[in-house]
């Protein structure tokens, strides 16, 4: 008789098992290190905002831009005498305001400067806030995070209750839980 060569039913059994238990262990750490890449992305991404915000108020008198395309394409139209091959302050896909890493963001610029004759796009203001929210709270992100015109950048642990803003920047006078907590 010959002697048939393979795996018995248990052998397969038993690999599929520890597979499984592997898997188990595993995929919590992947997802952690996903949501982790995703909010550090983020707040690298509100760093880059707030930095070409600062840049741009150097070159338009003072002032922010609503308009974060402006930061992107800049030129004579945003910044008066500013010239058209001049290099942009913030990279297109930023200023597009689509989610990007896992978080959704928004922009909301304060109230603008008067008077506002010499200004060239229209769309100036004394201050900003640059905010992300998770695209899938928990899967995608687990806390939201904000940066205004003082330059400071902060997370809220639920981003359902963001702090309240006042003229377009953060009020940190509300703390706590549903605070605005600054990352050092």
């Amino acid at each position: 008789m010959k002697k048939q060569k393979g795996f018995t039913l248990i052998e397969l059994l038993i690999v599929v098992a520890i597979i499984g238990i592997i898997a188990a262990i595993a995929i919590p750490s992947l997802l952690r290190a996903r949501v982790s890449a995703n909010e550090s992305a983020t707040i690298g991404d509100i760093r880059t905002v707030i930095s070409a915000q600062a840049a741009y108020q150097s070159a338009n008198a003072g002032w922010y831009d609503s308009e974060l395309t402006c930061l992107a394409t800049a030129g004579p139209s945003c910044i008066p005498n500013y010239p058209t091959n001049a290099p942009t302050f913030l990279d297109s896909n930023i200023a597009a305001l689509q989610a990007k890493s896992g978080y959704n963001r928004s922009f909301e610029g304060g109230p603008p400067p008067t008077p506002t004759t010499d200004l060239a796009s229209g769309s100036q203001v004394s201050s900003y806030a640059y905010v992300a929210t998770p695209v899938n709270q928990g899967q995608t992100g687990v806390r939201g995070f904000v940066g205004d015109s003082s330059g400071v950048l902060c997370f809220v642990p639920d981003p359902t209750a963001w702090p309240p803003t006042s003229t377009g920047a953060l009020d940190f006078t509300t703390g706590g839980a549903n605070g605005c907590n600054v990352l050092q």
